[in-house]
Order: C-alpha cells, then sequence, then structure tokens
C-alpha cells in the first residue's frame, strides 16, 4: 500500500497531462509546484518551454531563483519532462 503523499502527486500529473496547453493550466500547475506564498507574488508564462516568471516584489526575486531547481523538477513531473525546460525570472 502506498501513502497517500506519493500516490496523489501522480495521479493530479496524470489529470494535468491531460488537459490542453492553456494559461490556466500552466497557472494552476505553477502553483501547486510553489505554494501559495510565492504564487501570489508572481505570475506565468509559458513560451514555448521557458517558463517566463514574473515577480511582482523584489523582495522574493532571490526566493523564486533559489527555488528554481526544485520548481523546475516540480513541474516537469506535472507537466511532463519537455513541457518545461528552463525557468526565467523578472521582477516587476
Amino acid at each position: 500500500m502506498q501513502p497517500i503523499q506519493q500516490f496523489s502527486p501522480r495521479v493530479l500529473s496524470e489529470l494535468i497531462r491531460r488537459q490542453p496547453a492553456s494559461q490556466g493550466k500552466t497557472a494552476f500547475a505553477w502553483q501547486f509546484a510553489v505554494g501559495p506564498a510565492l504564487a501570489r507574488v508572481t505570475t506565468v508564462e509559458l513560451e514555448q518551454d521557458v517558463l517566463r516568471v514574473h515577480v511582482s516584489d523584489p523582495r522574493w526575486t532571490v526566493e523564486v531563483r533559489r527555488a528554481r531547481p526544485i520548481v523546475l523538477s516540480r513541474l516537469q513531473q506535472l507537466l511532463g519532462p519537455d513541457a518545461v525546460t528552463r525557468i526565467d525570472i523578472d521582477s516587476l
């Protein structure tokens, strides 16, 4: 028997991957990957395989940069390994 923590991300990934590409899908995956605090101060857009992250509060830019490797891995698990290959960060 698998713990729910291991089961639910796989199920969620399957559900997300089946959805057509959209801004809403990208935003949902971002929010799930970074959590509510970072999601509140950022907006994202996916251009080809590059995720552009706009940070509304410059104080959070360091945190987004620090979390980039982990977030990229989570997004690849949620959206597929080739959906996002790089994350670019801009402060607004």
